[in-house]
């Protein structure tokens, strides 16, 4: 017994360092290597049709916002289409969307009020059945598109590999508070440098679900989305690249969110995020393995993605592990010491907010001021690994138990 917990020990240590490689070499490709460009002059008169959903629900806080910010974008009228889903609101959603139709003909609301499954994959499937147009782009209702991302995002699919594109997702609350700073951070290293860099090595860049966009055709062939999905994005990346498709990164299609601002909000979304992205683990962890359309890198890099909020529980294992042998006299005092220093260090500067990423990323934004606030990532620690492992644990449990998952909106904190 204590052969085999100490091998399971090695094993977590060793996949920690897998996973921190695989960070340095994302930093060290968007520092050093090349960098693969983005479609650009494209002229307007060879824009594709696009119809722009917008989930919804109870969003009188922002409604305006993100519909303001469409009905301004740099894009011919007569190609545009936006179709707001309000999804059960029981707020002034639906007066805000009624005053927007009547104001102007490109947006053409739904009202969902029936007894069919809820949340935001429901939503997009009855959107895609009334979009008229091929290019299909999402926004989430707190987002504020600056007026060219329409335009930027539709030139991806003038490449017939590419079947999905990702903008660079920005928080504009930075000044709310303490947390919304240091998510900045956070979102500065995940898109700034591990997506751009993905995309640039061919690996995996992922769909996020918001300011990117997919083939109508292309997800309708399958059947939708999977309603009782909660990473619907996730499951779209990796059911895209099975088959063959591409996803392209746009760094510089940059779009404003609303960054939780509660630490209970932040808590509730990054529970959803894992276990959302632990079900798309199960799901497709086999098709990545053996699909023959993917390179051996992005195999590896695919899996690594899919894996990668199971690290937070393997690294309390590993904790708990290790104590628990300190107790039984196996290992010395020293070895649990530095085992459990590896493992917070590892978290607080590898995984969710890597240290080296963020920093890159303020260089590259040329803001470096925000770089001061890099230490307290470390005490993310702990708050980051909770609720990932419940969120985790939550995905596990659904399988086991056969239980079905249902949407949590993220609170909104705009007035």
């Amino acid at each position: 017994m204590v052969v085999a917990l100490t091998a399971w020990l090695v094993a977590i240590v060793i996949v920690m360092l897998v996973y921190a490689g695989r960070h340095w070499l994302l930093t060290l490709n968007r520092l050093l290597g090349h960098q693969r460009p983005y479609m650009q002059d494209i002229v307007d008169d060879d824009l594709p049709g696009v119809t722009v959903l917008v989930p919804m629900h109870n969003e009188e806080q922002v409604a305006d916002g993100v519909l303001t910010a469409l009905l301004g974008q740099h894009y011919p009228a007569d190609r545009l289409e936006i179709i707001p889903i309000d999804d059960h609101s029981e707020d002034r959603t639906q007066v805000i969307l009624e005053s927007y139709a009547v104001r102007d003909p490109r947006i053409r609301p739904i009202y969902r009020r029936g007894e069919g499954a809820r949340g935001k994959p429901a939503g997009l499937n009855e959107a895609l059945e009334a979009a008229r147009h091929e290019v299909v782009l999402v926004f989430d209702a707190d987002y504020q598109p600056p007026p060219d991302a329409v335009r930027e995002l539709a030139l991806a699919f003038f490449d017939p590999e590419v079947g999905a594109v990702m903008g660079r997702v920005v928080p504009s609350n930075t000044t709310s508070g303490f947390l919304a700073r240091l998510l900045d951070l956070e979102r500065s290293g995940g898109y700034q440098v591990d997506q751009q860099a993905r995309y640039s090595m061919n690996l995996v860049p992922q769909y996020g679900g918001t300011v990117g966009g997919f083939r109508r055709s292309v997800v309708l062939s399958w059947g939708g989305f999977d309603p009782y999905v909660l990473a619907e994005d996730t499951d779209l990346t990796f059911r895209l690249l099975v088959r063959g498709w591409r996803v392209a990164y746009a760094n510089k299609v940059e779009c404003y969110e609303e960054a939780p601002q509660t630490w209970d909000a932040r808590f509730r979304q990054l529970r959803r995020w894992a276990r959302g992205h632990t079900q798309t683990m199960f799901r497709h962890w086999r098709g990545v393995l053996t699909s023959p359309n993917m390179t051996p890198a992005q195999r590896v890099d695919g899996l690594l993605l899919l894996g990668i909020y199971t690290i937070p529980p393997l690294i309390l294992a590993g904790l708990a592990l290790s104590l628990s042998l300190f107790v039984t006299g196996t290992i010395p005092l020293a070895a649990t010491i530095l085992l459990s220093f590896f493992a917070v260090g590892y978290n607080a500067f590898g995984n969710f907010a890597p240290f080296y990423q963020v920093g890159t990323a303020g260089v590259l934004d040329g803001m470096r001021e925000r770089l001061f606030l890099l230490p307290y990532l470390f005490f993310m620690f702990l708050f980051n690994s909770w609720a990932v492992t419940l969120g985790a644990l939550d995905a596990v449990i659904d399988v086991v138990a056969g239980r079905v998952p249902t949407w949590e909106k993220t609170a909104r904190f705009r007035t």
